[in-house]
């Protein structure tokens, strides 16, 4: 009968250390550490918002490419990191030294229903997803990430172009 209950106790104890050595592990890798980005801020006087047209076999309707274009360039203002928001193709864009090029290239897009949406909260949604890069006047890329704007519940489709302008002007403030 000792033997077995020094065995159990034996067991009890290994899953125990085993466990503290686990949490201990797992608390140590979930601390925040410094932040890359946060420590490598970038900085510059003006933007300038350039379009692409979407990949070959993309199809997005002319109305939210303008939508999301518009939007960004709004938000873009709105969060005052800039002196200046210049649109594609501004010759003024030209004089600025330190100027970074947003560059919105699509990615995918589902153009969804909001009679569908307002019925029901599963089906009907509307995505757009766009990488965003920000680069130099020569090119070299500074930042980049893929943003998704979505409409799930109420609202119109070009809400979705709404929700992925936030979401640039949001890496902006992160970034700049």
């Amino acid at each position: 009968m000792k033997c077995v209950t020094r065995t159990t106790f034996s067991l009890i104890f290994a899953i125990a250390a085993s466990s503290a050595v686990f949490l201990v592990a797992s608390s140590l890798l979930a601390q925040p550490g410094p932040r890359e980005d946060a420590a490598q801020k970038l900085s510059a006087s003006a933007i300038q918002v350039e379009r692409t047209d979407p990949p070959e076999g993309l199809v997005i309707p002319e109305d939210f490419r303008v939508s999301t274009y518009e939007n960004v360039i709004l938000q873009l203002e709105k969060t005052k990191k800039f002196q200046h928001v210049y649109r594609s193709g501004d010759r003024t864009a030209a004089n600025v030294s330190d100027l970074v090029i947003l560059r919105l290239i699509p990615q995918a897009f589902k153009e969804g229903s909001q009679k569908k949406r307002e019925v029901s909260t599963v089906s009907g949604s509307t995505r757009i997803k766009v990488k965003v890069q920000f680069t130099t006047r020569d090119g070299r890329v500074l930042l980049e990430k893929d943003l998704e704007g979505k409409v799930r519940f109420y609202g119109e489709n070009l809400r979705a172009t709404y929700d992925f302008s936030k979401k640039v002007a949001a890496v902006v403030n992160d970034s700049f």
